[in-house]
């Protein structure tokens, strides 16, 4: 790759993926097919990967603000949810060791995971709506994970959501004080690697099928929701057009 906001390094079996953009980590398109590539080189050659994040300030503070605007949007859709198309398609197990802000797109990518070691600094949330957008990942995964009544909380008022509150929650699998994050990861490899592979990879798949995720389909119909219904209201371009003029919103309710 010729630019390095993407880069993996391998640990034993692991490769840790790192978002390498600080301060945020914000992912625009490029990034996001750069991240698209990493996983599949990474994937090929390991059977765990560890998404974390360059910095101090956070993981990923999601998708560029920018790439939603109304000529963007389609593209940048198409690149982010490569990623984890890519992510559902492979064997590996996949963690995300999140510290700081976990926002937006960068909040799905953790939640994505099989499994979220976080840090005490760990911040999560889904604030497309305050944009006039939604989160399409979110929208198909959080009902699962934390059922839909938390679900229809973080995405429908976009609040922020700290990591002990997350832990309780059900999105957290493992809280870790900030210095252990990285070993906290390490602990979790160690475990997963003393077990049967064929197994595990068994166990995953039937994981997927008994909470009903379908995800491929399931993400295919909230993306046509949203180029097809959310995109072409005027809300949805105003609220990126106030974002990027750091303004308030005029809603219009069209």
């Amino acid at each position: 790759m010729n630019d390095p906001v993407i880069e993996i390094r391998s640990e034993k079996n692991a490769a840790w993926i790192q978002l390498n953009r600080p301060p945020l980590n914000i992912l625009n398109i490029a990034m996001m097919r750069q991240l698209a590539e990493a996983i599949g080189a990474a994937a090929a050659t390991h059977d765990v990967l560890i998404f974390h994040g360059a910095g101090q300030k956070g993981f990923s503070a999601g998708a560029d603000v920018g790439d939603h605007a109304p000529n963007r949007v389609a593209e940048m859709l198409d690149a982010f949810h490569t990623v984890f198309r890519c992510l559902w398609r492979s064997n590996c197990v996949t963690i995300a060791a999140v510290h700081g802000w976990c926002l937006g797109g960068g909040c799905e990518l953790a939640i994505f995971c099989d499994f979220v070691v976080a840090a005490e600094s760990a911040v999560f949330g889904q604030p497309e709506i305050k944009l006039g957008a939604v989160p399409p990942v979110a929208m198909v995964l959080l009902p699962r994970l934390i059922g839909p009544r938390a679900a229809w909380d973080m995405i429908l008022t976009g609040r922020n959501v700290p990591a002990a509150e997350a832990d309780n929650l059900g999105l957290v699998t493992r809280l870790v004080p900030e210095e252990g994050l990285e070993q906290g990861a390490r602990s979790l490899v160690e475990e997963l690697s003393a077990l049967s592979p064929v197994v595990r990879k068994l166990a995953r798949n039937e994981l997927r099928h008994r909470i009903g995720l379908d995800f491929e389909r399931e993400l295919d119909d909230v993306e046509a929701f949203y180029l097809e219904h959310l995109a072409r209201t005027h809300d949805a371009a105003e609220g990126i057009r106030a974002f990027l003029e750091k303004r308030a919103p005029v809603w219009s309710g069209n």
